[in-house]
């Protein structure tokens, strides 16, 4: 068998020259959020005329998304599982498309056998140790599926990556061709935090208690959270990102993952997104694992952590508990994400809570975010089933196990003083009597 290290120089190549190679691709993915690499990226622009509609699918990017602008759509159409600004246009538009589904489950669409199957792979990855296997760093979720289905793998290797553990490992013989190129990872900052967004991270984390398992989403609202879990004791993560704040309250000793039940003594996440702070706190880190999406936000493994206590936002939220997470003034704008996956794992928990915090207003208070009922046309992320507590900046509604009209109620409760009438006039229309 040839020894990994000539495999290695004899597949290097430039960026141009890989891209090359993939000329007759019908589906391409590229590594997800940071995972993203851009040197790959812009040689695929710079060789666009090598393709005829090029299907380019993934979810979040952090990169300029070039070949989601209408002026290259002869040459490439982006197919969005998560809609983010730089692709929403595109998704919106006839040169674009988007395929809803849930994050746990786009590992299994970009399968070998997965209904997304693809031609080519594009990622970074960090350099191979002594052994030749190189990590995933960032980005395990569907990255590590894809990699290992696509025909094609195309890796940047690039010293910046963190070495990052768990099952999150490609080997050399694996990657078809290497590009050698060193260039710094996308930093995500943290969100400013608010007057509004802090009364609702104060809500948040009075329904946390010591030693439960956390669950954050993207945005003001989890970084407003974690800075009121200052006092409690031995939490842990099992979420699918990590991001600044974790690393904070890891170093406080408030998030020690010792009375986990599942994975304990570690974080456990499907990608990271932030600063360097994160970056070097993850690298060669073993209280830190990434795993693919289909086990991190698969609610069976979800569920088996007791105590767990998922919090997600939402655009907006009707009177019988639905959640709309994904459409804005009749336009797709994100994506479920991993929001149900982890609504119903909390769910199922032991002692699991799950959490729809938002601000009760939009549009500079213009906008009730707490509405009668959704327009037409309106998807439901977070069905009224599935729903549990929702928080405002005005309280804590807790929806499980309430009747319609009592859900009610309880969320006029929680809408900005402004609108409470009005919707309480429509909800009496409705029930005749709250």
């Amino acid at each position: 068998m040839k020894n990994w290290k000539e495999s290695y120089k004899a597949k290097i190549c430039t960026p141009d020259e890989a891209i090359q190679k993939i000329k007759d691709a019908k589906r391409i993915s590229f590594g997800h959020i940071c995972s993203e690499s851009t040197v790959l990226t812009e040689a695929l622009l710079r060789n666009k005329k090598l393709f005829k509609k090029l299907e380019i699918a993934h979810l979040l990017s952090v990169g300029k998304s070039e070949y989601a602008k209408e002026e290259n759509s002869e040459y490439f159409r982006h197919n969005a599982l998560f809609i983010g600004p730089k692709t929403r246009e595109a998704a919106n538009s006839s040169y674009g498309d988007y395929t809803p589904t849930f994050f746990f489950e786009t590992a299994k669409l970009f399968g070998k056998d997965g209904e997304l199957s693809l031609d080519a792979m594009l990622l970074q990855v960090s350099p191979p140790d002594e052994h030749g296997y190189c990590s995933y760093g960032l980005s395990c979720d569907y990255t590590k599926s894809a990699t290992e289905s696509a025909k094609i793998v195309i890796a940047q290797i690039n010293k910046f990556v963190p070495r990052t553990f768990g099952n999150c490992f490609v080997h050399i013989d694996d990657i078809d061709y290497i590009i050698e190129e060193d260039t710094p990872i996308p930093e995500v900052q943290p969100p400013v935090v608010g007057e509004i967004e802090r009364k609702i991270g104060e809500f948040c984390a009075s329904l946390i208690n010591d030693e439960d398992t956390l669950q954050l989403g993207i945005g003001a609202i989890p970084v407003a959270v974690l800075n009121f879990l200052k006092d409690k004791k031995d939490l842990g993560i099992h979420s699918e990102m990590i991001s600044d704040g974790i690393v904070d309250l890891i170093n406080l000793g408030v998030i020690t993952n010792k009375k986990k039940n599942l994975n304990p003594n570690k974080s456990i996440a499907t990608f990271l997104m932030g600063s360097k702070k994160l970056y070097n706190y993850a690298d060669n880190n073993p209280a830190i694992e990434l795993h693919p999406v289909d086990y991190v936000n698969n609610p069976i493994i979800i569920a088996q952590n007791d105590n767990m206590i998922s919090i997600n936002s939402a655009i907006e939220v009707d009177l019988t508990g639905q959640v709309n997470a994904e459409y804005i003034n009749s336009k797709e704008f994100s994506g479920p994400g991993g929001q149900v996956d982890f609504v119903r794992g909390a769910t199922m928990s032991k002692g699991g809570k799950s959490i729809i915090a938002l601000p009760s207003t939009a549009a500079n208070g213009t906008i009730s975010k707490i509405v009668f009922n959704f327009e037409e046309g309106v998807p439901v992320t977070t069905t009224r089933n599935d729903v549990d507590y929702v928080i405002t900046e005005y309280g804590i509604a807790h929806l499980r196990g309430k009747t319609l009209r009592e859900r009610a109620k309880l969320l006029i409760e929680i809408a900005h003083p402004n609108f409470r009438e009005e919707l309480r006039e429509k909800a009496l229309e409705k029930f005749g009597t709250l």
